[in-house]
């Protein structure tokens, strides 16, 4: 049967680091002085120095139409509205989007053949959506096939590659653009609950854009596998309301990952011994999401290298973080390495993808 390769992946994320501005912004929200301390602790052992959003901390001149103002967006007793917030992605969405498919460097031989277009997002939604601004910004024929996974969180990226796979086993000439963008800085929400601020600690904002095809260049995908822990449900819920998307992202996700690899680190990894893989692309969730997916496989502590350099420089963009962490992969990967890609989402699931260098 005909196998599917990650050709080549490009990423991109907006201009202004807001890492050191969230943790001041965050500081002055919360009232208790000994949960600041805390949380200023926290900050320090994130493992994290950089995020980027779409907000601009501070003003840099005169308002245009490009910039939108972060301590106007999120003036404390007055955080914007869920249509404020859409307003904003449905802007600076299409933008990021461009700059990774630019990145990606497809050239028209190979705009003029792709025929499936797939979106991955969980923090934005309007229609026509960012399927259409692909289409558009690469002039690609209007009879490619669109599909959007949304709301699947962290995971979804793992979804998008399993069925480009899909698609070109099923139809080999198939060329399949996949794009992973998440605006999660918009989602910032007004609270004095320690573990949701520390949730968003961790969050910026990110796009990875990809080329899957049958030909042999890059990463071979070899198999997935979808692991769902009992009685973690509640863990990590991610609801629309009234002001902003609002997420609970509990601190018990890293014990119940760090169980459940102990556990059954075989099945996730599809039967394949930790000792043959090589190539790590963890998705970085935070530092102690890390350490457990360390810990329960019983990995050297340089097998997540990658993953914490992403986290380091970039935190947790949702869907998108997977694939910075496989192109840093990608750009040192020799041919025939085993590779094991794995992210974490509501469920909460382990969803894990097996490939090889080629």
């Amino acid at each position: 049967m005909t196998e599917a390769y990650i050709n080549r992946i490009a990423t991109a994320v907006p201009r202004d680091d807001v890492h050191t501005a969230f943790v001041d912004f965050a500081g002055a929200m919360l009232q208790d002085p000994r949960v600041q301390s805390v949380f200023q602790r926290m900050a320090q052992r994130s493992g994290i120095e950089h995020r980027f959003s779409v907000l601009t901390p501070t003003h840099h001149g005169p308002s245009t139409e490009f910039i939108v103002n972060a301590n106007e967006f999120y003036t404390l007793g007055t955080f914007p509205e869920t249509a404020k917030r859409m307003e904003i992605f449905e802007r600076f969405a299409p933008r990021l989007a461009q700059s990774a498919l630019d990145k990606l460097a497809l050239s028209e031989a190979e705009r003029s053949s792709i025929t499936h277009v797939l979106v991955t997002t969980c923090t934005g939604l309007y229609a026509p959506g960012l399927d259409f601004e692909i289409v558009d910004h690469l002039g690609l024929d209007t009879t490619v096939e669109r599909t959007m996974i949304g709301f699947m969180g962290c995971y979804a990226a793992i979804n998008g590659l399993k069925q480009a796979r899909h698609i070109v086993r099923s139809e080999p000439n198939s060329k399949v653009l996949l794009l992973n963008l998440e605006l999660c800085t918009l989602h910032l929400q007004e609270t004095q609950e320690l573990e949701q601020v520390l949730s968003f600690l961790v969050f910026g904002d990110g796009c990875a854009a990809s080329l899957i095809t049958s030909e042999p260049v890059g990463f071979a995908i070899d198999s997935f596998r979808s692991v769902l822990i009992p009685e973690t449900r509640n863990l990590i819920t991610w609801k629309i309301r009234g002001v902003g998307f609002d997420m609970l992202l509990s601190g018990q996700v890293p014990v119940e990952i760090g169980k459940a690899l102990a556990a059954c680190g075989d099945a996730v990894l599809g039967g394949s011994a930790k000792e043959e893989i090589s190539l790590w692309g963890v998705h970085p969730g935070g530092k102690s999401v890390l350490d457990a997916v360390e810990r329960g496989l019983g990995l050297n502590a340089d097998a997540l290298q990658s993953s914490r350099e992403v986290l380091h420089c970039f935190g947790n963009m949702s869907s998108a973080t997977v694939m910075f962490v496989l192109e840093r992969l990608m750009r040192v990967a020799r041919a025939g390495e085993q590779g094991c890609a794995m992210s974490f989402g509501p469920g909460l699931t382990a969803e894990t993808m097996l490939f090889h260098a080629v």
